[in-house]
């Protein structure tokens, strides 16, 4: 069992509240259907949203109520880029942006060679002036860290304001991989589990997410 780096444990926010983590539980028992692990998956993902997006910088509007004119806090949701990692991140995709439907959305394409257990890149698009916002990744998995890692170093070519890695569950490896490499980036996750197996699977984990996501098993 590997160790988990205490300095790096500093930069995970383990989402403990009662509805992420019953339906984490839920989501995890492998006679759940298709249908009903993508429902959970959307669900939690728009509880998970609004912790990620807790520190989100507010500004004054000015709007009319049926009484006055005030000045409202505000959000700008078009400085956000909420980036999936493909193709499990699209199913987190739906819960987030109904969240913050005005964010921006961008892909990245990684697959893990399953000899090396490295990050290959096949697709990358983005929206324009990267430079002015917050990125949001989105996986539901950190299970080596690998692709994560490989994700924001690409990103952070872009120059983004900031980045942040969302995902469901997690593990020591996996969390150290990303600290090592991006001590800048704060993990939100719902679990850290035990160990990876060593065919790169997070145990006990919920199996491959892509799979329960899209009914590919």
């Amino acid at each position: 069992m590997t160790p988990l780096i205490p300095e790096a444990r500093a930069n995970v926010h383990l989402i403990d509240h009662p509805l992420v983590q019953h339906k984490l539980s839920l989501m995890r028992n492998k006679e759940a259907s298709t249908n009903s692990f993508r429902r959970l998956l959307n669900e939690l993902s728009s509880l998970m949203a609004y912790e990620v997006t807790r520190d989100m910088a507010l500004q004054d509007v000015q709007i009319e109520t049926p009484l006055e004119t005030m000045n409202a806090k505000m959000i700008d949701g078009k400085k956000l880029v909420f980036v999936s990692i493909l193709r499990a991140g699209n199913g987190i995709l739906d819960g987030v942006l109904s969240v913050v439907p005005g964010a921006r959305v961008g892909h990245i394409g990684l697959y893990r060679d399953p000899m090396t257990l490295q990050a290959v890149e096949y697709y990358f698009k983005m929206p324009k002036n990267m430079e002015e916002r917050d990125i949001v990744v989105v996986d539901p998995m950190l299970a080596t860290g690998n692709s994560a890692a490989a994700a924001v170093a690409r990103l952070k070519e872009c120059k983004p304001k900031s980045i942040k890695f969302l995902c469901l569950l997690t593990c020591p490896e996996g969390i150290n991989t990303m600290y090592k490499e991006h001590p800048d980036v704060q993990i939100f996750t719902a679990a850290i589990d035990r160990e990876l197996n060593s065919h790169g699977y997070i145990l006990p984990g919920l199996g491959d997410a892509g799979d329960r996501i899209f009914g590919t098993q």
